[in-house]
Parts: C-alpha cells; sequence; structure tokens
C-alpha cells in the first residue's frame, strides 16, 4: 500500500480516540475483579467489558490501516493521545473536575506529539524484514518481558507488581504494532502467503499474550502505576522494533535530532501524568 501520512495521522487519531472510550471501560470492570477471583472468568461476564473490547476492535482496526497508510514511527506515538481523548470522558462519568495543571498537561502532550511528527518527519523502512532481522531485537525485547513477569508476579508490593505486569503487556502490544505492519504488506498478495507467514501468528501471539497481562495489571495493583506502564511501553518498544528492525528513519538534522529528543522526554512525562489523573478520576 501507498505511503500516505496524512491519512495515517487521520487514521492513528480515530484509533486512539476509540482505544480511549474502551480503556475507561476496561480498567473499572478487570480493577473491580478480586484478586483471588478468575480473572478471565469474571470479565467475560461483565457488559461493560464486552463494549471495551469492541472499542478495542474498532481502535485496533484503525491502527492497522494507519500502519498500512505510514510508519510505525509515525503511528505509535499518536496512539498516546488517547489519554487526551479519555480524560473528558473519565471525569464525566465520575463526575469529576478536570484542573487547568492538567488541561496545560494535555495541552503539552498535543504540542510534543506534533512537534516530533513534524521535525522528525519518520520515514517508512522494511516491513516485510525477515526474521534473521528480528531475532536479536526480538530476543532482547522478550527477555525483558520475562523478567518484568517474573519479578512483577512474585513482588509482594501491588503497585510494583502492577508497573511491571502493565509494562511488560505494553511491550508485547509495541511487538504487535510493529508486526502488524509487515501483516498488512503480506495482505496485498493474497490470503495464503498471509496465512503462511510467521508475522501472523507472532502477531497474534504477542496481543493475546499483552491482553491478558494488561487485564492482569489492571486486576493486581493500582491503575495510577499499571495504565503509564502500558502506555509508555507499547510505542517504545514499537519505535524500538522501528528503528532497529524496519529500518525507520528520522529525515531531519542534529538539532532536529534534539528537539525530536526533548519532545519525546515531554510526551513521558505528559504521558505519565495524565495516566494517572486518569488512574483517579
Amino acid at each position: 500500500m501507498s505511503h500516505h501520512p496524512l491519512g495515517a495521522v487521520v487514521c492513528a487519531l480515530v484509533a486512539a480516540a476509540l482505544f480511549a472510550v474502551a480503556a475507561v471501560a476496561q480498567q473499572r470492570a478487570a480493577a473491580a475483579v478480586p484478586e483471588g477471583s478468575s480473572l478471565i472468568r469474571a470479565l467475560m461476564r461483565n457488559p461493560r467489558w464486552w463494549a471495551a473490547i469492541v472499542g478495542d476492535v474498532g481502535g485496533y482496526a484503525m491502527q492497522v490501516v494507519a500502519l498500512a497508510l505510514g510508519s510505525v514511527l509515525l503511528v505509535q506515538p499518536l496512539l498516546v493521545s488517547m489519554l487526551v481523548f479519555a480524560l473528558p470522558l473519565s471525569a464525566r462519568l465520575n463526575g469529576r473536575r478536570i484542573t487547568g495543571r492538567t488541561w496545560a498537561t494535555a495541552l503539552a502532550l498535543t504540542v510534543a506529539l506534533a512537534v516530533f511528527l513534524l521535525v522528525g518527519d519518520p520515514t517508512e523502512g522494511n516491513s516485510t524484514a525477515p526474521l534473521r532481522d528480528w531475532s536479536v531485537t526480538l530476543i532482547v525485547v522478550l527477555c525483558a518481558i520475562g523478567g518484568a513477569v517474573a519479578i512483577g508476579t512474585g513482588s509482594s508490593d501491588p503497585g510494583r507488581r502492577a508497573m511491571l505486569l502493565g509494562a511488560a503487556g505494553g511491550a508485547l502490544f509495541g511487538v504487535a504494532a510493529a508486526l502488524t505492519t509487515g501483516v498488512t504488506d503480506l495482505a496485498d498478495d493474497g490470503l495464503g502467503p498471509m496465512l503462511s507467514s510467521w508475522q501472523l501468528w507472532a502477531l497474534v501471539a504477542a496481543g493475546t499474550a499483552g491482553i491478558y497481562l494488561q487485564q492482569r495489571a489492571y486486576q493486581v495493583g493500582p491503575l495510577a502505576a499499571s495504565l503509564p506502564a502500558v502506555t509508555i511501553a507499547e510505542p517504545m518498544v514499537a519505535a524500538l522494533i522501528g528503528a532497529t528492525v524496519l529500518d525507520e528513519r528520522l529525515r531531519t538534522n542534529t538539532f532536529g535530532l534534539v528537539v525530536v529528543a526533548v519532545s519525546v522526554v515531554v510526551m513521558c512525562a505528559t504521558t505519565i501524568r495524565l495516566s494517572r489523573v486518569q488512574a483517579e478520576v
């Protein structure tokens, strides 16, 4: 499919809005399940959780279109704007008032995203990179995910448990997002090549495991710990794979790279802040 940056941006923002609606319902459904209870069984019986899944499916469909039109480095950072969409929705549903400081944080995140996209001007890469090109980065990422799950599961601190499991789930979503670009390109060649590709089944595995770890993170500890970890880990891992495996690049000079680096720091700080605010409302 051709490269259409503007279309990718629009689709990514629509995906972020749908993910925001889903997150508001999903967080509350998972957090309401006592830790000693069966998480999956309880969620399967919750209509709010199923409504959230519908929102997630719609959001993912738009994300797939966005990734077919643009690079991982372009699309994934935009998805953190879901926090800006979710903020007024959460506040309205819970009868809370959004402070001026919180609105200022949301504005700072929006500006940082715009600077990253306009100054960085990410390029497309090799979306169908062979498995050998993935091997080193994928091993490092999976080892980090395994370590986070092991330490988080064994921790007695609910906040640490939620943070580590959330980070592991978000990292798997990042892997899934990077794999999506290759799967969409393979789909252009027909159903057979796509179904026989390792990318499709790795995508299914990463997405399924990511959803489970995300729900566990919401269940075992405070949302103020899990939500920032999920939200930050996904674009970071996706961007890492985009740069090291898919050969995506930023089209800018040295000064531009400094500006982009500052925008990334601002994005991380404001994302953490807004995630914690959303967990409280």
